[in-house]
């Protein structure tokens, strides 16, 4: 059984910075593709950022410059790094991996943006 747990959120003000982490078990994750998704009040879950197992990230165009996404394999945790956070940012934040053709989902976890 995959398992995926979220932490770091948090209220933050605009212009700051918030580390999420995501620690996964049930899974090799040395060949696991991680995600970051995010849904905000009222809209659709979005991609936010992939990491490769060799660690290649993309992030979502809107995203990009601001956010990135790193693993340590050694504690089978991947992380998403937040800057310049805005008002917009606000929403909850799902770890995510497809493993064995099965998508898993974390529980999630709030940031706010807000001063």
């Amino acid at each position: 059984q995959v398992r995926l747990v979220e932490s770091g959120g948090g209220l933050v003000q605009p212009g700051g910075s918030l580390r999420l982490s995501c620690a996964a078990s049930g899974l090799n994750f040395k060949i696991a593709t991680m995600a970051w998704y995010r849904q905000a009040p009222g809209n659709e879950r979005e991609l936010v950022a992939t990491i490769t197992p060799t660690g290649g990230v993309n992030v979502a165009d809107s995203m990009k410059g601001r956010f990135t996404m790193s693993r340590d394999w050694a504690r089978s945790t991947a992380y998403l790094q937040m800057n310049s956070l805005k008002p917009e940012d606000t929403a909850v934040y799902y770890c995510n991996t497809n493993w064995r053709g099965s998508l898993w989902w974390g529980k999630g976890t709030l940031v706010t943006v807000s001063s």
